[in-house]
């Protein structure tokens, strides 16, 4: 015989609520939470988003001093720059001087960051080495290294100005030692070396410090477990050392790399608008926009707009690589 058991009916799910909906109910929840941000989104919204929204409308033009808004006296002049589209990117890149204006400083900017990344991470590796071993004075050693971090970029860079001058103490002890005096402001392969030389100088310092963190915070019973059974130095330190300083040694090259790529202030105190071979993009893109006449600023602004697209284009794939040789440590 087969009973009937009265089953209650599956309840429908309630329909999810709209957008509107779920911000009200979370605004109701957690308002002291958007009152507290508030402030940093509006900062932010003044000092970051409406400048790039700006940006890159006037990279749709063709925005120049000429032909902006602006006021002379008690005469206020009307704007009269015209909508362009895609011109000023296409005259960038592919354009008749489009090597000397962009390709040149593009080729350029690339090996200064790779030089100046390159040995910033082997000096500061090489000096986090040292100051990480039991040393007399190791703590006046850190201070002292530190030091051109500290001192603000404008002191360092004309110290420098100085020192590479033809009569500065640079080209002083070269002569006393009978070698070449070079003209490092003048000359252009010189005004480069000069130029990965001083920054060089003030980002050792930062790498050092960071991979320092790093290496105390590798585990000392692994190189005690290692010597026991009879690696050497270089084993211990390839196999120990560099993957534990993995974590800490990807984001440090990363900053590195965006900040050298970006670095306006060496570049520009340095040479000002003079060295035209020297120039990086972001130094050019601001020669554009306001060391010349007519002042530029939709080529300026497009400059801007290809250094993010650049950077951000860069930073994924290189977030990409981590994550699949992590994958393939594992």
């Amino acid at each position: 015989m087969t009973l009937a058991v009265d089953r209650p009916a599956a309840k429908k799910p309630a329909p999810r609520p709209g957008p509107i909906r779920r911000f009200k109910d979370s605004y109701r929840r957690y308002w002291y939470a958007y009152a507290m941000i508030a402030p940093v989104v509006v900062v932010l919204g003044v000092l970051v988003v409406y400048p790039l929204v700006r940006g890159f409308y006037l990279t749709l033009t063709n925005a120049n001093s000429l032909n902006s808004a602006r006021t002379i006296g008690v005469n206020q002049i009307e704007a009269t720059y015209e909508f362009v589209g895609l011109d000023n990117y296409a005259d960038i890149l592919w354009g008749p001087s489009s090597y000397d204006r962009f390709w040149s400083h593009f080729v350029w900017t690339i090996a200064w960051t790779a030089i100046c990344v390159a040995l910033h991470y082997c000096i500061g590796l090489g000096l986090a080495l040292l100051l990480n071993e039991k040393l007399r004075g190791r703590t006046f050693y850190r201070l002292l290294l530190i030091l051109p971090w500290a001192v603000p970029t404008f002191v360092t860079v004309f110290a420098w100005r100085i020192m590479l001058a033809d009569s500065g103490i640079i080209n002083v002890a070269l002569g006393s030692l009978h070698l070449p005096q070079p003209s490092w402001l003048e000359d252009p392969t010189f005004q480069r070396i000069a130029a990965i030389l001083v920054n060089t100088w003030c980002g050792v310092p930062f790498m050092m410090i960071s991979l320092l963190g790093g290496l105390q915070s590798i585990d000392g019973s692994l190189y005690e477990a290692a010597e026991m059974d009879g690696a050497t130095a270089w084993q211990r330190f390839r196999h120990i050392t560099l993957p534990g300083l993995r974590p800490v040694g990807s984001t440090v090259v990363l900053l590195g790399i965006i900040w050298t790529f970006n670095q306006f202030a060496i570049i520009f105190l340095l040479f000002g608008n003079t060295a035209p071979d020297a120039q990086i993009l972001v130094t050019w893109a601001y020669r554009l926009g306001f060391g010349q006449q007519p002042r530029d600023f939709a080529q300026s602004a497009a400059y801007g707009v290809l250094l993010l697209s650049i950077l951000t284009v860069f930073t994924s794939f290189y977030y990409r690589w981590l994550k699949r040789n992590e994958q393939l440590a594992v």
